[in-house]
């Protein structure tokens, strides 16, 4: 009797993309004696509010791009090892003027600009962001402070590869932090705003007005703005489909 031929399973196959070269520059007078020609990695923003889905998006795409030959490094707001327990301190007291606060977050984003983003753009490593520049603006221009102002401030900053705007109704995000958390964060609230005294009306009316804002800085900046009421898995496709065109050159 003939021996039937075994059959072996496919095993998914990762399509590898190899990045093509960005045409790289910085917002304004950036960082002396960086030269941008040799930043070979990819630069990858995520934005968008508590959630939004930012943090399940990027471990997903750390996973997909890992898979796919791509080493990977992470960075975000507060992880800068030179004030970040220092800022935290400060928001816990609520001690600061909006301009001191606002410099801290500078601070913090210049320390992780510096020696983490660039050295790692320069290694060629995909770095990914939770939350760059656009979130630290549009939350000072909620609180009044001078648009100008804010753009020279971070005029340091690396113009990304890809931007995504991940975008929550405020009451979906209301009930997605409450079902996470049980409860809602004084700054991501707007409570040092006045808006209002409850927590919760706070909130909604502080969310509606960051994304006001974000849809301005969208018209001056042109980053993706995408659909974040759509289930993970569907929102994490969409964001592939782009940075496979982005890598691509496309």
């Amino acid at each position: 009797m003939k021996r039937k031929s075994a059959r072996r399973e496919k095993m998914p196959v990762q399509k590898i993309v190899v990045p093509r070269p960005s045409t790289r520059r910085f917002y304004g007078h950036g960082i002396p004696n960086v030269d941008v020609n040799r930043l070979a990695g990819k630069l990858i923003v995520v934005e968008g509010a508590d959630g939004s889905g930012r943090s399940t998006q990027i471990a997903r795409l750390v996973e997909w791009l890992e898979g796919c030959g791509h080493a990977t490094v992470q960075v975000g707001l507060k992880r800068s090892t030179l004030v970040s327990e220092e800022l935290n301190q400060a928001q816990h007291g609520n001690i600061l003027s909006h301009t001191t606060l606002s410099l801290f977050y500078a601070t913090d984003f210049a320390d992780q600009l510096e020696n983490m983003i660039l050295p790692a753009l320069k290694a060629g490593f995909m770095v990914l962001a939770d939350r760059y520049i656009y979130t630290l603006m549009a939350r000072d221009l909620v609180r009044g402070m001078d648009e100008a102002w804010l753009k020279n401030l971070y005029s340091i900053a690396l113009v990304p590869d890809a931007v995504f705007y991940l975008n929550v109704s405020p009451e979906q995000l209301v009930q997605r932090n409450f079902a996470k958390n049980h409860s809602l964060d004084y700054w991501e609230s707007g409570m040092d705003l006045g808006l209002s005294r409850e927590m919760f009306d706070s909130f909604l009316k502080y969310q509606g007005l960051m994304a006001n804002e974000f849809r301005r800085l969208q018209s001056i900046y042109g980053f993706n703005i995408v659909d974040g009421n759509r289930l993970p898995d569907e929102i994490n496709a969409d964001l592939r489909r782009k940075i496979e065109a982005n890598l691509a050159g496309r």
